[in-house]
Formats: C-alpha cells, sequence, structure tokens
C-alpha cells in the first residue's frame, strides 16, 4: 500500500512538472524563430554601398554637343571658343570623342635685336582652327540634389587624346588631355563642362616653343537612341 502510494505521488510530481516545462521550451522556440525572421529583414533591407546601379545608361548610344568657352592661349591672348563633338560609347565607362573647335589667336609682340640694335614688331589676328579626337574614360558616377528638390546623376570623367591645331604660327601635332563633368537630366539631355589642356609647338618670331593651351567649355549634349 504505501508502494503504490509512493508511485501515486510521483507520477502526481512528473505531471505537474509537464505543463510547467512545456510553456518554457516553446517560448525558446518561439524567440529564435523571432530573431531569425529579424536578421532575414535587416539583411533583405541591407545594400551594398559601393558600385551603384545607373539609372543613365550611356553604352552604345551616340552624344552630340555643342560648347562654347574660353581658348586661353599659351603666348598669345584669350579668345571665346566655339565647339562641336560627336562620342561613341562604346560601353558605360569608355567612349570615343570627336571634336572640331573654332577660336582666334591675337598678339602683339616686340623682339629687340641686340647686335643690329633694331626692333622687330610682331602682330597676328588669325583664326584657330583645333581637330582633335579624345579617349573618354568615366571614373566615378553618382547623383546630386538641386537646392533640396530635383535629383540629376553625373560622371566624372578623364579625357587623353591628341590632333592638329592650324593657324599663323603652328600646323602641327597637338597631345591633348583634361577632365570633364557631365550632369544627366531625363534619358536624353545632359550639361557637360570640359577642361583641356593641348601641348603643341609654336613658331613666333624665328623661335620655336613648347606651349600649353587651354581650353574650358560648357555646353548641352543629347543622346541618341533617345531611350537605352
Amino acid at each position: 500500500m504505501a508502494r503504490a502510494l509512493s508511485l501515486a505521488l510521483a507520477l502526481s510530481a512528473l505531471a505537474a512538472a509537464a505543463p510547467s516545462g512545456a510553456p518554457s521550451g516553446l517560448a525558446t522556440v518561439e524567440a529564435q524563430c523571432i530573431d531569425e525572421a529579424i536578421r532575414d529583414e535587416l539583411n533583405a533591407r541591407r545594400r551594398y554601398r559601393g558600385v551603384q546601379e545607373r539609372l543613365f545608361r550611356k553604352a552604345l548610344r551616340h552624344e552630340l554637343s555643342i560648347m562654347g568657352g574660353v581658348y586661353a592661349a599659351d603666348l598669345l591672348s584669350a579668345w571665346a571658343l566655339a565647339q562641336g563633338a560627336y562620342t561613341f560609347h562604346a560601353s558605360e565607362a569608355i567612349g570615343l570623342e570627336l571634336s572640331f573647335a573654332y577660336s582666334r589667336a591675337r598678339s602683339e609682340l616686340v623682339k629687340i635685336i641686340e647686335n643690329d640694335r633694331g626692333i622687330v614688331l610682331f602682330e597676328t589676328e588669325n583664326p584657330v582652327f583645333v581637330y582633335q579626337g579624345h579617349l573618354i574614360w568615366s571614373l566615378a558616377y553618382g547623383k546630386v540634389r538641386w537646392f533640396g528638390g530635383t535629383i540629376s546623376r553625373f560622371d566624372f570623367n578623364l579625357a587623353i587624346g591628341g590632333g592638329v591645331t592650324d593657324n599663323q604660327t603652328s600646323r602641327g601635332l597637338t597631345i591633348s588631355g583634361g577632365f570633364g563633368l557631365k550632369f544627366y537630366f531625363g534619358q536624353w539631355f545632359a550639361v557637360r563642362l570640359d577642361i583641356r589642356d593641348q601641348v603643341l609647338q609654336q613658331e613666333i618670331l624665328g623661335e620655336s616653343r613648347i606651349v600649353n593651351n587651354v581650353s574650358a567649355t560648357l555646353g548641352l549634349s543629347i543622346f541618341m537612341p533617345f531611350t537605352p
């Protein structure tokens, strides 16, 4: 009788312990599920902050540009510059640009010849034609917010190339390099800013010199086809 009573008490104790342990195990499982759900949600929201998808596509498109600015010759005076350019974008990073620019050169120089005690006056005012080709390499792509409103995309590019500068003092090879910025609006329109340093050989008053002529231009571009 005593043994049966002990067995009954033991079974009662196990029955009483079972309901109190079950919720604890279920709570642990539920907590783990909640932690995993939060972790999955955070991973889904996380974005890699390196290379961003380009919203303005350039690859395999044609760009026509018209620009105006200043042509600052090393030995001659600065003058207004008008320029047109065509660019084919082989990819988002690489483009081939062909351009033609027109300006004028004006200068008044005096050379004193010591041996003969004479003075030579050199005066020039003639047109300058610049024919060039550049390889365009887009280094960075980003976005900018204008005055807290509209957001537009832009990229920063490097240009290297050369061509021919044709004027009274120079008709030789020109090596050119520089950088530029393009701001994209919509899917086919852009505003561009370019600065190029042109290295060439000029001959003035019988002396030949290597000069650096700098051009700074601001212009507009359209991309074709209009929708990438």
